[in-house]
């Protein structure tokens, strides 16, 4: 395997556990060990990791090593404000695209989030959350604001809330609320959409400022 397909590899598998939290603020993420689990060089870790920290994901520390980044509760509330600026704008890109294809995947991914629930799968349930809101903004078609989104600490916002949603009653929550969204999207309904998601991320923060010891 190629070193860039390789560094490709560890810098999915990397992200993937620090946002569904299986990696939690302030682990450490340690070359050598991640070069053996995963089979590739500390060369291709190493590529990996600096693409991490350049999205802020992770940092260097104080006395060197690569750590998850912690967020603050300023933090918590700034990227919701972001995440409403970015997502609401993206629905409004989404419903005046009109593409099939959007709602297809929406649909799949609340299936999939229904399906990780009933299973008892909270991990997996956290990704699928994840990629509900990834795929609004993906599926805007705008690859600066893809960009932004990605870059801005926003996806720790998952973290945060995947340490905070502990029982299953807050993933059935979100089951609902992103259905709500969704349905909302496939009426043409912009200000019911806008309202629905404005809700469903105040209630992501109050949870994240309540639930998580800071």
């Amino acid at each position: 395997m190629k070193q860039d397909s390789q560094a490709s590899k560890v810098y999915v598998e990397l992200r993937r556990k620090i946002l569904s939290n299986q990696l939690s603020a302030g682990s450490r993420l340690k070359e050598d060990a991640w070069a053996k689990k995963m089979e590739v060089s500390r060369i291709s870790v190493r590529e990996a990791l600096t693409r991490l920290l350049g999205e802020e994901l992770i940092v260097f520390g104080e006395k060197g090593g690569y750590f998850v980044k912690s967020l603050t509760a300023q933090d918590v509330k700034e990227i919701r404000q972001m995440r409403q600026i970015f997502e609401i704008g993206a629905l409004r890109l989404i419903l005046q695209n009109r593409d099939p294809q959007v709602i297809t995947k929406l649909e799949e991914i609340c299936d999939d989030f229904s399906t990780m629930i009933q299973r008892g799968y909270l991990g997996g349930a956290c990704e699928a959350d994840i990629k509900f809101h990834e795929t609004l903004i993906a599926s805007a078609g705008n690859e600066k604001l893809k960009m932004l989104y990605q870059v801005s600490n926003i996806p720790l916002f998952h973290q945060k809330l995947g340490q905070a949603q502990s029982h299953m009653d807050d993933y059935e929550l979100t089951d609902t609320e992103h259905r709500q969204i969704l349905e909302a999207i496939k009426a043409n309904d912009l200000d019911s959409a806008e309202a629905l998601l404005n809700k469903h991320l105040l209630r992501g923060e109050a949870a994240v400022l309540e639930g998580v010891d800071w």
